[in-house]
């Protein structure tokens, strides 16, 4: 049956969507138990085929969405293929999610440095005796491509590797989705014009 009593309005206000990520991120540190900035990354290889796996974002702001990756891996080299990509923001505490979608750009090499060297030492070290995405034909293999690289490297930080690097995603379309009882959930979809304005518009649930 449905529930009368729900809200005519929506929940999700119109404005400025980067303003709106900015107050739902900051909930969701304070609510998920667990990586608040867990993000699903889709990208598609140049033939169409997609594929999608978890990744954390690392900065956002009025420029776009940033993560690191290896660029040799299945997502870097589909990434490098198209050129664009989307996320998706989950967050099972708030029952909230936030959709985006948009053309990506590489950060620089400083940027990449920054970053890399701001991980844990150890980090470091097994993303750069990962082959990513690679075939394994025994985890003993890796896991001595680890200690071989640490002994290399007995102090301090490590090379970034040149594959080793970051996208940030500009956003063209932001979609925010809210539980609602019986399933008449709220969404409101913003996308943004040539010159940069965002306009939006509610979605049938």
């Amino acid at each position: 049956m449905i529930d009368h009593t729900t809200a005519d309005e929506s929940a999700i206000p119109t404005g400025d969507p980067l303003a709106l990520f900015d107050q739902w991120f900051a909930a969701a540190q304070e609510s998920e138990p667990n990586d608040p900035n867990a993000m699903a990354l889709a990208t598609a290889a140049a033939d169409g085929t997609p594929s999608v796996r978890m990744v954390l974002l690392k900065g956002h702001g009025p420029d776009g969405f940033t993560f690191y990756t290896n660029a040799r891996s299945r997502k870097g080299e589909e990434i490098r293929a198209t050129m664009r990509a989307a996320l998706l923001f989950h967050w099972k505490s708030l029952r909230r999610q936030i959709r985006i979608e948009g053309p990506l750009a590489e950060v620089t090499g400083a940027e990449a440095d920054r970053y890399f060297h701001s991980r844990p030492r150890d980090s470091q070290i097994g993303s750069a005796a990962s082959d990513q995405s690679r075939p394994l034909s025994d985890r003993a293999l890796y896991l001595a491509r680890v200690a071989e690289l640490a002994a290399r490297h007995p102090s301090g930080d490590l090379p970034r590797p040149p594959h080793w690097t970051g996208f940030r995603l500009a956003p063209a379309a932001i979609e925010f989705w809210l539980d609602r009882p019986n399933r008449l959930h709220d969404r409101r979809l913003f996308t943004r014009g040539a010159d940069g304005a965002w306009t939006s518009t509610l979605l049938y649930p």
